[in-house]
């Protein structure tokens, strides 16, 4: 099972996380570019991929989702979908949606929200508090951990499929920003 485990410092080192899952998600590679340098990037065919993010309140998982969105060259809000539940993101040629499934009392309410339709494999799904959804929302490509130490926090990448693996393959091939 292929995993990778890092330390961001700071809000900024887990927005530039982001760009470079950004980036190892995006089927048309841009070999030669640093994922800070990628913006306006809304054009990019992303594999799609289910990725839970885990972690406890204030962990970075909004954060994270917020670079996985800049990486993409969305330059609007990415605010925690807490009250909305999903925030869907369309791009030219790819639709990421952002679940926050934290105020769910049962799995099943998944299903009273029409979820499934967002569940195509060829869209992104990033899912924070996936417990919630566990039998509803289908199982995760790749499971990211993050855990706060001190001002910094500790993230875990663990893959939970063949997509999971090429995900984390990516984000440690030669040249990558970490």
């Amino acid at each position: 099972m292929s995993t990778l485990e890092l330390f961001l410092n700071n809000e900024e080192d887990t927005i530039a996380f982001g760009k470079e899952l950004a980036c190892a998600i995006a089927i048309d590679r841009v070999p030669n570019k640093q994922a800070t340098e990628l913006s306006g990037n809304s054009g990019l065919e992303i594999m799609g991929a289910i990725i839970y993010l885990v972690g406890d309140l204030g962990a970075g998982k909004t954060t994270l989702t917020r670079g996985v969105m800049r990486g993409f060259g969305y330059e609007g809000a990415v605010k925690s979908p807490t009250y909305t539940i999903i925030e869907p993101y369309e791009f030219e040629k790819s639709k990421i949606y952002h679940f926050d499934l934290y105020r769910l009392s049962y799995a099943e309410e998944v299903e009273y929200l029409g979820a499934e339709e967002y569940f195509s494999s060829a869209n992104l799904c990033l899912i924070e508090w996936p417990e919630r959804g566990l039998g509803s929302i289908p199982p995760a490509d790749l499971v990211i951990e993050l855990t706060q130490s001190g001002i910094g926090r500790s993230v875990n990448c663990i893959e939970q499929s063949k997509k999971g693996s090429k995900i984390i393959k990516r984000l440690t091939e030669k040249g990558r920003n970490l």
